[in-house]
């Protein structure tokens, strides 16, 4: 339900912009907006909340820096791209630091395995699969169309799935709280969906699809700002995590 409602919303968010934007498609844009919206936000939005159910967070945080990895899986695979000895290395290092980043925050430790766990692993390879779609592919339209106009796509497909295969109008009129967490899933939409779609797009055009992926390595280093700011207390294993990112990400992109 939070993945068919988070795509719904962030495609209502953008539809002024991207009804605009059709009349720019050319002879097969919109399958291959289509194949993007589906690869990088319709499949990863349902995967990533059925797994949350089931997965500690802090586990689901460490396996959402995979998407580096498969963007070079797919890029040499698909792509024919060629990555240099440091580039693997910093991706493995930067993976390093928000392991030790991630558990030094919760004081978790990884023990057994989850099978949910599959389930995010398999949404950053639709990650990776899509920046080398987008920067090969479709790389000759705007970021603002990539973005508005896959969702105009795939939002039918999550409605669709929100009122006929959930029951979210009984829930949202029948449950406790559930407005208060209907207007944070409309705050994800429009900030993680839409908005940060838009500049991932863009960030794509402008660099390389791992330089783009690398990004993924700076979300924990914003949580962990965010942890300082509301009172956490930063230790030696915090600073050491986010040094090891910070150099991973910066092989990996060495030219």
């Amino acid at each position: 339900m939070v993945g068919a409602l988070r795509v719904t919303a962030a495609a209502l968010f953008l539809l002024p912009l991207a009804l605009p934007r059709l009349k720019e498609l050319k002879a097969g844009d919109s399958f291959k907006l289509l194949v993007s919206g589906l690869m990088g936000i319709f499949f990863p939005a349902f995967m990533f909340a059925w797994a949350q159910t089931q997965l500690n967070s802090s586990v689901a945080g460490i396996l959402n820096t995979l998407s580096p990895v498969w963007t070079m899986i797919f890029g040499v695979l698909l792509f024919n791209q060629r990555f240099k000895g440091y580039a693997l290395l910093g991706v493995l290092i930067s993976f390093g630091g928000t392991v030790l980043l991630a558990l030094s925050r919760s004081g978790a430790s990884i023990s057994g395995f989850n099978l949910y766990a599959l389930l995010i692993v398999g949404a950053c390879a639709f990650y990776g699969a899509n920046l080398n779609w987008i920067k090969f592919k479709i790389a000759g339209l705007g970021s603002l169309t990539i973005t508005s106009v896959s969702l105009l796509f795939i939002g039918p497909l999550a409605a669709a799935y929100l009122f006929l295969a959930t029951d979210f109008v009984n829930v949202l009129v029948h449950t406790p709280g559930a407005w208060h967490g209907f207007a944070f899933v409309l705050l994800l939409a429009l900030m993680s969906t839409a908005v940060a779609n838009l500049l991932f797009v863009k960030l794509i055009s402008i660099s390389t699809p791992l330089f783009a992926s690398s990004v993924t390595y700076l979300m924990p280093l914003v949580a962990v700002g965010w942890g300082v700011i509301d009172g956490e207390v930063l230790t030696g294993w915090h600073l050491a995590g986010m040094l090891l990112i910070i150099t991973g990400v910066y092989l990996a992109n060495k030219k």
